[in-house]
């Protein structure tokens, strides 16, 4: 028998919340993030559930260039552009779109004789101060780029720091305008948080993350109070049950100690997994249904849940680590840490099945 831990990838999840992003941007078109393997969801069974979207974001170029095998004829955007002058034929022949964000990447296209146009999107710095032209520096860019005959499409982009807190917007959406104001070129700058939260942001193209996963992008909210489903859920069983006494620890280093007599847990999944080892005592986890929290110290491949508020736990049960049943951004809070993380750390040794029963082995292609 394989070891109990699955996660559930729910196709129709990803689809409706899919649907969701058109529902609070119905005029733009939809550029679907799928990097780092689809936030681990899987490219190609991401692709598949978000076919309908109008393009793809992603960073890995081998990736790209899989889609395109795959089939998919949209708009593959690679958002970190690209790294080397050798990357560009590449790009034109199987047409992607690429972010230009650095003086660097323009003398590269400028010495590159393109056979065909290649789709650009041109990132300018607002403030996140990671990628993109400051605004002095981006007119420039701007005009060099339209210079070039091998530079076809060309759209103008940037990226919020702050949509999903306090902070807001207002302050980079004012850089960008004094920009691109008078610009008839495609804008493309909401992300997840936007998308729900700013609508005057929406502009030609939006580019959705997290919340097609079904996990908000907000700290004080879960997916589902946005109408959001999640797309993943982590699952195990209890593999044994022990009784403590008081005063007992539990696990390395001792960090859990029975206040009383009481019954624990032990849980197949561990940070080999991709659980947070970090995880405190009492992170949430739900266990026949009902919400329990994890003692001790997580270890390569248990951890141990308390069983008292759960009496008819046994070996065997089942345990729900994140998904509808224990939303996975309140595992995160606890865990100091972002749903993103939690999704992206999901180990290759994870068996994954597709709602609807079809178990399949995890492959790097998936």
């Amino acid at each position: 028998m394989p070891r109990p831990i699955t996660a559930t990838i729910d196709l129709d999840a990803l689809r409706h919340n899919l649907a969701v992003v058109r529902r609070h941007a119905p005029r733009s078109r939809v550029l679907a993030v799928i990097k780092a393997n689809a936030y681990g969801h899987g490219l190609l069974r991401a692709a598949r559930a978000l076919k309908d979207a109008d393009g793809f974001g992603l960073v890995e170029l081998e990736a790209a260039v899989r889609l395109r095998e795959a089939g998919y004829s949209q708009r593959i955007v690679l958002l970190e552009g690209f790294f080397e002058p050798g990357d560009l034929p590449v790009m034109v022949e199987h047409g992607l779109a690429a972010v230009v964000h650095s003086p660097e990447q323009l003398e590269m296209l400028e010495n590159f004789g393109a056979a065909g146009a290649l789709d650009v999107l041109l990132k300018i710095n607002t403030g996140m101060n990671r990628l993109g032209f400051a605004p002095q520096d981006a007119v420039d860019a701007f005009a060099r780029l339209s210079r070039l005959a091998g530079v076809g499409p060309l759209s103008l982009m940037t990226h919020f720091a702050s949509a999903d807190e306090a902070r807001g917007i207002a302050w980079q959406v004012d850089s960008f305008e004094g920009v691109v104001r008078g610009s008839v070129r495609a804008r493309c700058i909401a992300n997840s948080a936007a998308i729900l939260r700013y609508p005057e942001t929406h502009f030609e193209w939006v580019r959705p993350g997290i919340m097609l996963y079904g996990c908000s992008p907000f700290s004080d909210q879960v997916g589902a109070e946005l109408g959001l489903k999640p797309a993943m859920t982590l699952e195990s069983r209890l593999i044994a049950v022990q009784r403590l006494r008081r005063g007992d620890t539990v696990g390395y280093g001792g960090v859990f100690t029975a206040q009383r007599d009481m019954r624990i847990g032990i849980v197949a999944c561990g940070y080999a997994d991709g659980y947070p080892r970090h995880a405190p005592n009492g992170t949430p986890v739900c266990v026949e249904g009902s919400a329990t929290g994890m003692i001790g110290r997580v270890s390569m491949d248990m951890l141990c849940v308390d069983l008292e508020p759960v009496p008819e736990a046994r070996v065997g049960s089942p345990v729900v680590l994140w998904g509808a049943a224990n939303p996975i951004e309140n595992v995160a809070t606890a865990a100091g840490t972002v749903g993103y993380e939690l999704m992206c750390a999901l180990a290759p040794r994870v068996r994954i099945v597709e709602r609807g029963g079809c178990m399949i082995a995890r492959r790097p292609e998936l």
